[in-house]
Formats: structure tokens, C-alpha cells, sequence
């Protein structure tokens, strides 16, 4: 079991990278998904699909962390963003493999079109297109009607579209979910 749920490390820290769009909080996502999935061993069923499990711990755990940071309090330091602001226009010690494949596959328009989808949206579209699970695989990590789903990776598909296709290259359509 061990064995198995360890080949699926680098698309899970791929899938978390882009729920998570930090190096850090992306390895820790993946660490408490292994730590769940080794823990909750006994709750899998042999002969199932472990990737879809594995995939719906990952989302399950993104999602309680989400919620929990909500209820924390933040405090802002403007000149630290600044500075750190003027520090992300170079080069950075911080590109991850994934990072690098992305930039590398993706077309700096669709990658930043695919960044600024919502995250129910771009969630769902990735899991789909890029992970290449089901519906129903994407309803059952997501916890949400297989309905949801395939509204959710329409629209998304069409503010991609519509974001891709503007002639300024800026978009047409809400990107905080309604087109």
C-alpha cells in the first residue's frame, strides 16, 4: 500500500502546487495528505481507484485549511510586501519542477488565463483537463453534484476561452465567476 500511494507524490504536489500557488504550503499539503491517507489506510477498499482517494484527501484537507485561515486574523506589513514585490521581479531560487514544466508547456496567456480563474473553476477544470479524472471521480473528491462538476468545467472552459480569445488580451468576463 505504502509503496503505491508513494508513486503518486509528484502529481499530487502538482495538483497541490496549483490549488496552494506556493512551494511551501503546497509540500505541506502533500505531507498531511500522506500522513491522512497512512493513517486512514484501513478506510481504503482494494480493488478501488487509490488515486482518486488519494485526490480526494488532498482536496478535503485544502479545503479545511482554507476554511480555518479565514478565521485567522491577518496583519499586513507594507513595506515587507513591497520589498517582496521588487524581490519577485527576478529571478527566483524558488522554481519547483512543476514550475518549470508549466512555464516551459503552458503559454504564459493560458497560465495566467488558468491563474485567474476562481478557484472552484480552476480547480475543477484542472482536475479534468490536466489530471484527466472523470466526473464523477471530480464530484466525489469535490464533494459536490457530478451536475456541479460539468457546470463548473464548462464555464471555467469558457472564461478560458473568452479570456484567451480577447483581442487586448484582457478579458472579457468577471473572472470572480460570473462570465
Amino acid at each position: 500500500f505504502r509503496a503505491e500511494v508513494l508513486t503518486f507524490v509528484e502529481p499530487l504536489y502538482g495538483t497541490a502546487m496549483r490549488l496552494t500557488r506556493d512551494r511551501t504550503e503546497a509540500e505541506d499539503l502533500v505531507q498531511d495528505t500522506l500522513v491522512r491517507a497512512f493513517r486512514f489506510s484501513d478506510r481504503f477498499a482494494p480493488g478501488t481507484n487509490l488515486r482518486a482517494w488519494l485526490y480526494t484527501i488532498l482536496h478535503n484537507t485544502w479545503r479545511n485549511r482554507r476554511r480555518d485561515a479565514a478565521r485567522d486574523t491577518v496583519d499586513v506589513d507594507s513595506e515587507r510586501v513591497e520589498e517582496a514585490a521588487t524581490v519577485a521581479d527576478g529571478p527566483s531560487s524558488a522554481d519547483t519542477p512543476e514550475r518549470i514544466l508549466l512555464r516551459d508547456t503552458l503559454d504564459a496567456d493560458l497560465q495566467a488565463a488558468l491563474d485567474a480563474l476562481p478557484d472552484a473553476f480552476r480547480e475543477a477544470v484542472w482536475l479534468r483537463d490536466v489530471e484527466e479524472f472523470s466526473y464523477a471521480d471530480i464530484a466525489r473528491m469535490l464533494e459536490i453534484p457530478v451536475g456541479t462538476v460539468m457546470s463548473r468545467i464548462s464555464r471555467g472552459r469558457r472564461m478560458l476561452f473568452e479570456r484567451l480569445s480577447a483581442p487586448d488580451g484582457s478579458s472579457r468576463v468577471h473572472m470572480a465567476g460570473r462570465p
